[in-house]
């Protein structure tokens, strides 16, 4: 199956007061139509930074380096505003994090979700627009849409704001999905509501997804595959079951760890010590090294390169290195067998 989006070698920096921040680097990853991608790491390790600059959102401090983007066999790596803007909503639209700061509480939901059905659908009738409105708002789980249809975002809750930004993201059937921390500003229940209609809508519509994280617990729910993320960096990328399973890059470990069904009773959860390095000026070896309680020598000095486990589960990590000593996986099973 040909791949619907297939990043190369992506380098993405910004230009900030205190230098030049290496936000992306050298990542590469496939995603195929139908998929679900999810991309999980600590805040600030260039999650969304990555989602951006392949929608081209990025702000006119930032550039992309190196790298190719392409997207159904085309190569968008230099296409400007213009063009960008036939592809966004058609080809990828993306969720964002706070749905109060995507709506504007002084227009009704229904004309907002019609924007952005007119935008993509000029020749549409009025009584069209309305149609696919309601038909979106039934998608998305908004009960009663000819009522809510007339409503305000202040008088949806928090859970049913996200589905109005799901509702406006859906509008012209996108190939690809982005979806930026969608469930971070919501209780654990609508959590869960808005995953499942998230992999629901995902299986009807056949849409690819991205789904970005700081929540590995979060992500189990939907994902197929999973890429962990560290300083930039793609440090371990595998199906959902290999990554949860088998995880071999330390810094995976330390995520596990973290989650409360591996506190096994203890009082306190598992932190990984530290912070992680600036992008500034990132360390030369492998950038997990001062953290990593098994870093070895060469750690400190050569950047690992991926590491092939099976045809689908690569890491980012020395241990995985034939001549590295056995070391026995917090998680069960050794670094390299």
């Amino acid at each position: 199956m040909e791949h619907l989006l297939e990043v190369k070698n992506l380098s993405v920096s910004i230009d900030g007061p205190a230098g030049e921040v290496q936000a992306v680097r050298d990542v590469s990853f496939s995603l195929k139509k139908g998929d679900v991608l999810a991309i999980v790491g600590e805040s600030g390790c260039g999650k969304s930074v990555l989602c951006k600059s392949i929608m081209k959102l990025l702000p006119p401090s930032a550039k992309i380096k190196e790298g190719s983007i392409c997207v159904n066999g085309q190569d968008i790596t230099c296409y400007r505003e213009k063009e960008m803007q036939k592809l966004r909503g058609r080809v990828f639209s993306m969720i964002f994090q706070d749905p109060m700061t995507s709506l504007n509480p002084t227009i009704k939901i229904g004309k907002q979700i019609g924007e952005a059905v007119v935008i993509h659908n000029k020749n549409y009738t009025k009584e069209q627009v309305n149609k696919k409105v309601l038909e979106l708002m039934e998608l998305v789980g908004i009960s009663h849409p000819k009522e809510r249809y007339h409503q305000y975002p202040w008088q949806f809750s928090g859970g049913m704001r996200q589905r109005c930004v799901m509702a406006i993201a859906l509008a012209a059937d996108p190939d690809i999905l982005f979806a930026d921390e969608p469930t971070t500003a919501l209780d654990v229940t609508i959590q869960a509501q808005i995953l499942d209609l998230l992999r629901e809508i995902q299986g009807k519509l056949g849409t690819a997804t991205i789904l970005v994280s700081h929540d590995l617990g979060v992500v189990a729910r939907v994902a197929d595959r999973v890429a962990v993320m560290y300083a930039g960096k793609i440090v371990e990328i595998g199906t959902a079951e290999e990554v949860y399973y088998d995880p071999r890059h330390p810094y995976t470990w330390g995520l596990m760890r973290s989650l409360p069904a591996f506190a096994n009773g203890k009082e306190s959860l598992y932190t990984i010590p530290g912070m992680p390095p600036t992008l500034i000026d990132p360390p030369k070896g492998d950038a997990f090294a001062c953290r990593n309680e098994y870093a070895l020598n060469i750690d400190y000095e050569e950047m690992p390169p991926m590491f092939k486990i099976t045809d689908t589960h690569y890491a980012a990590t020395w241990l995985l290195d034939p001549r590295a000593p056995q070391i026995k996986s917090p998680m069960g099973g050794t670094a390299h067998e």
